[in-house]
């Protein structure tokens, strides 16, 4: 079986661009939906170990928020959008536009406006995919799941006869210009291995 490992640096970089055209459509949808100026950068992409995800997301100990989707179509997996705890609080003031640093717990709206986020988000990097490779992706609904990132990263493995030896993490910045802020998440896309090598005869083609 191919490895996600042996992709060169100009496939890489163009899955990199292919996610800054999405994180360019999904800066214009939060956009318009919250009145603000949201800028989405693609810093990295890399492949990564599942052992070494945690740690990019920041101190094990502290929770993070993951959307989790469902990949539909004709490649199937799933994508997680990770946030860090403090970032997911200040996106969802964001979504409600309320006041930075007015909100304390995620109650059932700012559960709601954080799906509807990461639905935008991960809706935009899988379309852009999907352009990109040819192929048709579908994303699921949303679900939100709020926990330590090796309790998180588990469960969304929990669909795999043996955990996906590389993930493909795109680190993500979003920048509100007005307000001086920026904040980092990560989109992560888990094909599964019939998928996967899908994926990868496309991108040799690209």
């Amino acid at each position: 079986m191919e490895a996600i490992t042996s992709l060169k640096s100009i496939q890489l970089d163009a899955l990199r661009e292919t996610a800054n055209i999405g994180a360019g459509h999904a800066a214009t949808a939060l956009s318009q939906m919250t009145g603000s100026t949201i800028m989405i950068n693609v810093p990295a992409i890399n492949v990564l170990t599942l052992e070494s995800i945690p740690a990019q997301f920041g101190p094990q100990e502290e929770p993070v928020a993951a959307v989790m989707m469902h990949m539909l179509g004709d490649m199937s997996g799933r994508t997680l959008l990770v946030f860090p705890k403090p970032t997911v609080m200040r996106l969802a003031e964001l979504m409600l536009q309320r006041p930075l640093g007015t909100s304390q717990a995620l109650g059932e709206l700012e559960t709601s406006a954080i799906k509807e986020a990461g639905n935008i988000l991960s809706g935009a990097y899988m379309n852009a995919l999907s352009d990109f490779l040819g192929m048709m992706l579908l994303p699921s609904p949303p679900t939100l799941v709020i926990d330590m990132s090796a309790a998180v990263l588990s469960s969304a493995y929990a669909q795999f006869a043996t955990d996906p030896d590389h993930i493909i993490c795109v680190e993500s910045e979003f920048r509100l210009t007005e307000r001086a802020l920026s904040l980092r998440g990560f989109f992560l896309l888990l094909p599964d291995p019939a998928s996967l090598q899908v994926m990868l005869r496309a991108l040799r083609l690209a």
